[in-house]
């Protein structure tokens, strides 16, 4: 589904160069739960731009079901992010809007009907947990509670594969696992599933594929890893 091909990106700093990623390779197969680590710096947020097509590889490819994504023409590049929902560890949500309004603006962005609105919506808010809050606002909300609403702005438009860049980052032990368990749920709905993580107990309690990154370098690709930093 999502294969990286001898990538490499460098970033430059103060005249020097650096490697974010360094002719890394690997494939995510369709309707998998992958979990990418490593350390702070160690190159996972920059995949996350590469698959998103936020940044372009300085070497080597990314595709998509064996398409160059960094060579799209726009309308085909705008088509494939519908495809990826992103959840990031600030949850980028909108404090002026309620629960319910911050997961109907995105379908609203994306043109959806009315009727899709208001079928779509409570359906989502079910999965993750917050029916009872859809009328809250984000400030209302504990850290665990904005974590599900961001995901469901990422899953409400069904998209085929779900992002999350240190979901748990800012939870306690409790919340983090009842988010986990939500990224279970998603996966068995269909969706590939990539966690970008640092959280061992997650990695470790999973015991699904882990590849292990360490200054832009691949050095453990494990079906059933463990967290070995």
């Amino acid at each position: 589904m999502i294969e990286f091909k001898n990538v490499s990106k460098i970033y430059f700093s103060g005249g020097n160069s650096i490697f974010a990623l360094k002719d890394i390779s690997f494939k995510i197969e369709k309707n998998e739960f992958i979990s990418i680590i490593g350390k702070s710096g160690a190159g996972k947020t920059t995949i996350l731009k590469l698959i998103i097509a936020q940044e372009k590889p300085d070497k080597g490819e990314v595709l998509f079901e064996g398409t160059n994504i960094h060579l799209l023409e726009p309308k085909l590049l705008q088509f494939f992010r519908r495809k990826i929902g992103v959840i990031y560890q600030d949850y980028k949500l909108l404090s002026s809007k309620t629960v319910k309004e911050n997961v109907e603006y995105i379908m609203e962005i994306i043109g959806a009907s009315d009727h899709e609105i208001k079928r779509d919506v409570p359906e989502v808010l079910e999965i993750v947990g917050l029916i009872n809050k859809m009328n809250s606002f984000p400030s209302e909300l504990s850290g665990g509670e904005k974590q599900r609403l961001a995901i469901a702005r990422a899953l409400i438009h069904q998209p085929d594969i779900i992002i999350a860049d240190e979901p748990t980052g800012n939870l306690d032990i409790y919340n983090t696992l009842e988010i986990i368990e939500i990224f279970e749920k998603i996966h068995n709905l269909g969706k590939t599933v990539i966690l970008l993580t640092h959280n061992k107990e997650v990695v470790d309690n999973l015991k699904r594929r882990v590849i292990t990154l360490d200054q832009g370098k691949i050095i453990s690709d494990s079906l059933e890893g463990k967290y070995i930093l």
